[in-house]
Parts: structure tokens; sequence; C-alpha cells
């Protein structure tokens, strides 16, 4: 009896342990735009899109002025939920597409998994793009609940709306010509509808209703809510509340359409039970769409490029009390850093058995004094092709040569490489030295493997019907 008594008072002791543990560790927030601009909002410089959300986030947080993303889509968010550069887990030329056999290998350990061991809840609410196979989505990478899109808002076919903004007349459709299969919304393994256009219009209002419910329904532990918002991407639909309200066309609509959206993720943490408790990082896949109406000045270039302004992304980091209010860093940072730096302050552990190129930027956004970046050198990869390394405020630019000092240049007008020849040849020994890893071109000993699945399909084939492994609920036409 006196035995059982031990046993019963040390699981009691180690359950309130627990508990308390639980209590402490903070939640996570990541809003992650598409395609959104460096000087599309406030904080960076915006001079035509009001955003007084996020200039209130900016007030009470930190930006980092400095902090990358990848050239496009799917390798941007496998840096995010892997911690390494992009090619290191998801070693692919571009993006991924409906129906691809390949995908974010389910062997990757996630944010998402790393957390999970920690006893948080986690959601994804938005677009997910590292595959769509079943053995890919959320679910199987960490994730307890999803709602959203499993690629890009304009992966589907002409006739649904998916290749034209609103309003524009809808492209013909070629009897001889293949198109991309329709665009599923899913909750779960669920499919919920077939997008059309009148449902694009409605995805910023439901992935913020969706995020709401997520974070009021987890009060009582930590969570991680990854809201990868499908805005601003192409084709631009904002909601019916926000269209023709800014006079700067269909992009500053949805600009300030995500800007309420995240007015009202903080204010559901801040009237949350444990408010003082959370983080909030908001930020953009990659660099803005110029053609489609983005703004990434002062930087050069813009999504697809491993220019400034194809790579380095407005960010603002949020969490009263811990990252000091209305302040700066221009140290470099970027997505892989947010797997060590969340799971860090989770006091959870890093996997041993494999290479993470992101390290933990909590000094940075603490505001630690003389806080520096962990990354001596930063490599700018576009798919597999390695284009730029830079070191300190040097960057070189390996096909042409030419060479930046991001410092006084941050518009990299002025090749300075002529003057610089012992830079210039240092930075060429650090992209050869990559040989050795990842690789300047090809596969590099360090890529890991991709996941593959065999007779892959789409979610949604061209004649309506949904994959098995996928459940649905009529009816599929977007109604």
């Amino acid at each position: 009896m006196s035995s059982l008594r031990v046993t019963l008072s040390l699981f009691v002791v180690a359950l309130f342990t627990s508990l308390i543990h639980a209590a402490e560790r903070p939640n996570f927030v990541i809003i992650n735009i598409d395609d959104l601009g460096y000087a599309d909002i406030g904080p960076f410089g915006s001079e035509i899109n009001r955003t007084p959300n996020l200039d209130r986030m900016a007030a009470e947080g930190r930006k980092l002025t400095c902090f990358y993303a990848a050239p496009v889509c799917s390798p941007s968010r496998a840096s995010l939920m892997t911690g390494c550069y992009p090619k290191r887990s998801l070693s692919i030329p571009h993006v991924l597409f409906p129906g691809n056999d390949v995908g974010l290998d389910p062997g990757e350990i996630t944010i998402a998994e790393l957390l999970k061991e920690q006893g948080y809840a986690t959601g994804i609410i938005g677009k997910w793009h590292l595959g769509d196979q079943e053995a890919f989505l959320p679910l199987k990478q960490g994730f307890d609940y999803y709602y959203g899109l499993p690629y890009s808002n304009d992966m589907g076919p002409p006739s649904d709306g998916i290749k034209s903004n609103l309003g524009a007349p809808l492209p013909k459709m070629q009897p001889d010509k293949k198109y991309q299969p329709p665009l599923p919304l899913i909750r779960n393994n669920t499919v919920l509808k077939r997008m059309l256009a009148e449902d694009q219009t409605r995805m910023v209002t439901e992935y913020t209703a969706e995020a709401v419910k997520f974070i009021e329904g987890h009060q009582d532990g930590p969570f991680f809510l990854y809201l990868p918002h499908s805005a601003v991407h192409f084709p631009l639909y904002p909601g019916k509340e926000f269209q023709g309200r800014t006079g700067h066309g269909l992009y500053s609509d949805w600009v300030e359409e995500v800007d309420w959206s995240v007015g009202k993720v903080l204010d559901a943490v801040r009237e949350s039970k444990n408010s003082k408790q959370t983080f909030v990082m908001f930020t953009s896949d990659n660099g803005g769409s110029l053609r489609h109406g983005a703004v990434n000045k002062p930087l050069r270039g813009g999504k697809g490029s491993t220019l400034e302004g194809g790579m380095r992304v407005p960010t603002i980091a949020w969490w009263p009390g811990k990252i000091p209010a209305g302040t700066a860093t221009p140290e470099v940072a970027g997505m892989f850093d947010m797997l060590p730096t969340l799971v860090g302050l989770a006091d959870g552990k890093l996997p041993q058995d494999r290479t993470l190129d992101g390290r933990d930027i909590w000094p940075l956004l603490s505001g630690e004094e003389n806080a520096k970046t962990p990354h001596d050198v930063f490599y700018y990869f576009r798919g597999l092709n390695l284009e730029a390394v830079r070191r300190g405020d040097w960057k070189l630019r390996l096909k042409d040569g030419e060479l930046y000092n991001l410092d006084q240049d941050i518009a990299e007008a002025n090749n300075v490489a002529k003057n610089n020849a012992d830079i210039v040849s240092e930075l060429t020994q650090l992209a050869a030295a990559m040989d050795s890893d990842l690789g300047q071109t090809d596969k590099g000993p360090g890529c890991r493997p991709l996941g593959h699945v065999d007779n892959a399909r789409p979610i949604i084939s061209d004649d309506g019907r949904v994959r098995k492994d996928m459940q649905f609920e009529p009816p599929l036409t977007g109604e």
C-alpha cells in the first residue's frame, strides 16, 4: 500500500510539473504572406498601402530588415519547415505542381513535429505547397489540423477563374491543350470544394476566421499556428469589402485586406488567456512579383531572382515584454532560422542525425546587447543553382562576377568588383567550397532525398473525381 502511495505521489508530481512546463512554453504564430513586396507595407516604406495593424505590430515589435526567404514558393516553405537551405531538404529546380510524384520527404523532421514532441497543438491554415500526394500533405508532416490549399491559387484550369484576376474575362480553353486539374480547398483529408473565382474572394476572410478559432480553442496548452496566406499571389482576388477600397488597384486592395487579417489575429492573441506567452512572426515567402503590382524598393529585382528584391522579405517579430518595441535589426537571418529558434524557446531538442543550416536567432529577436548574425556566410540559391554568396556586407553575384557592398548599396546598383579583387577571390572560393556540400549546380552530397510516390495523381482529376485517399463533401462545384 505504501509503495502504491509513493507511485501515485510521484505520478501526481510528474503530471503537475508537466502542466507547469506546458503553461510556461510560449505559443507560436507564423504569418507567411505569398509574394508580398519588401515595401508593400507601412513599416517597410509603403507610400500607397494603408497597413495600420502592421504599423502597430512594428511599433510594438522588432523589424528584421535583412531577413531572407527563397526566390519562389516551395523552396521557401521547405526552408521554414526543415531549418535548412531549400536545396538541402527539397532539391527541386523550381516549384511543385499538382500531381507531382515528388515532395517534401516524410523522413524530414519538420518544425511542427519537433514542437509536437514538446506537447504543442499544431495547425496550418492556408497554402502548403510541399507536395499534394497523401504522404506529403500536412497531416503527415507533424500538423494536427489543416485547412487550405495544397499549392498556389493560380494552379488550376482557366475556366475556373484560376488564371485571371477579379473581373477579368476568363481565358478561352483550347480543346487540344492540357490544363492543370481543379484547385481543391481541403480540411484535414477532406476536399471541401473545387475553388472558383468567387471562392478566391473569400480566402482571406475564411483563413482569418479559422486562425482565430484555432487560437481561441487552444488557450489551455501551447500551440503552433502556421498561417501561410494565399494572398497576395496572382490571381488577385480581394474580398468584397476591400474591392476598390484603395483606389490603387486589386493588389493594394488585397494588401490592405491582409493587414486587416493580421489585426484580427493579433486581437485574438491579445484577448487570449495566455496573451503574454505568444510570439508572432510576420513575413513573406519570397520577394514581391513586380508584374502583379508589388513594390520592393529600395531593393533591386523581384520574385524569382537572387537579387535582394527576390529574397529579402519584410519581417516583423512581435512578443510584447520579450521583444523590444519599436526596434529593428539589420543582421542577416532567414526562414531556416525559425525552426531552431522556436524549438529552442519551446525547450525542445534539435535532431542530431542531420545537418541544419539555420541557427537560433533569439538573441537578435530579443535585442540582446551586441547580438550578431550567426551566419558568417549566406548562400543565395535559385533552384539547384548557387547564384550569389554573401559574407558580411559583401555580396558576389557569381555569373557575371558583380560585387556589391550591401551596407552602402542596398539597391545593388554599383558594381565594385574591379576595386576589390581580393574580396571577389575570397567569395569565389567560398562558392567553390559548396561543391563538397550542396553543389553549385547539380545536387551535391549534402542534398537529402526527395519524397517519392508511385502512380501520383492530382487531388481532383479533370473529370471532377476526388483521389481515393481523400474524403470529400459534395458538391465540388465551388458553390
